[in-house]
């Protein structure tokens, strides 16, 4: 298995270059690039060449590992244009504004992971306005797959999740809640199972089919609690509410005879 695509995508998040110009550093037209990224095809050996030598990499580490952000950011060509330190920029407007989300789409998830403490980039999401008391420090993330899934219950894909963020230095976790772990990599939405120790937990998906996994809280860029769901899809009675309807239907219709005995 090739991850030449899913590099490129990062090296352009990092380099903040659009497909376009990416494709104008090496010759290439831009739906070559969309292609790479989605797997549908792979560059040529010279142009591979081109792009690891550009970019300082090997074409080895291009075709055979998925590079993390962390990990691109070690590389000198990456390193000039790190972030600063969070605590250099000043607190994002958004965050400062009680009832204002801003919303995080699956496909903006790697930009967020690069950018997550710029405050320029999280005031140019957009913004989303939930009626809560939850703080003004919230996200809203597009849920996707279905690892949080079980009979048709639980949360689906491209459901969003609005999140309370949560002290990174202390968390304050809580077995059977929800969280959503933003790391180097990917966005990771689970049930917290148990706390292993104070920096390993164990997480669990909803789905029996993806089961559990460890976690060690130093890969967490931020931790936000799932507070609330909204989906498009009606959630079907559960068995026992289905039998509770059926009693309350039975009770009016015996009422409504008693009713008419007494007329």
């Amino acid at each position: 298995m090739s991850y030449v695509g899913k590099n490129i995508r990062k090296i352009r998040t990092v380099k903040k270059l659009s497909q376009a110009a990416f494709a104008e550093l090496f010759g290439l037209a831009r739906p070559s690039v969309g292609a790479y990224e989605e797997g549908r095809s792979e560059p040529k050996m010279e142009t591979l060449i081109q792009i690891a030598h550009h970019f300082g990499l090997s074409v080895d580490l291009l075709l055979t590992k998925e590079l993390t952000v962390n990990e691109l950011y070690h590389f000198d060509i990456f390193q000039k244009d790190a972030a600063p330190a969070p605590a250099a920029k000043p607190a994002a407007q958004a965050d400062q504004q009680p009832g204002v989300t801003p919303f995080v789409p699956a496909a903006r998830l790697l930009e967020y992971i690069v950018q997550h403490h710029d405050s320029a980039f999280l005031d140019a999401l957009p913004p989303l306005t939930f009626p809560h008391s939850l703080g003004p420090a919230t996200r809203a993330f597009e849920i996707v797959g279905a690892e949080m899934q079980h009979q048709q219950q639980g949360l689906r894909h491209q459901d969003v999740v609005l999140c309370r963020r949560l002290d990174l230095a202390a968390p304050n976790l809580r077995v059977q809640r929800i969280y959503a772990f933003v790391t180097q990599s990917r966005l990771l939405v689970r049930r917290l199972a148990e706390r292993i120790s104070d920096s390993r937990l164990k997480l669990r998906a909803d789905n029996p089919d993806y089961g559990s996994e460890e976690f060690s809280l130093d890969q967490a860029l931020e931790i936000w609690e799932v507070k609330a769901v909204f989906t498009t899809h009606l959630r079907p009675p559960s068995t026992m509410e289905d039998r509770v309807g059926r009693l309350e239907r039975q009770v009016e219709e015996l009422l409504a005879r008693l009713q008419e005995q007494d007329d």
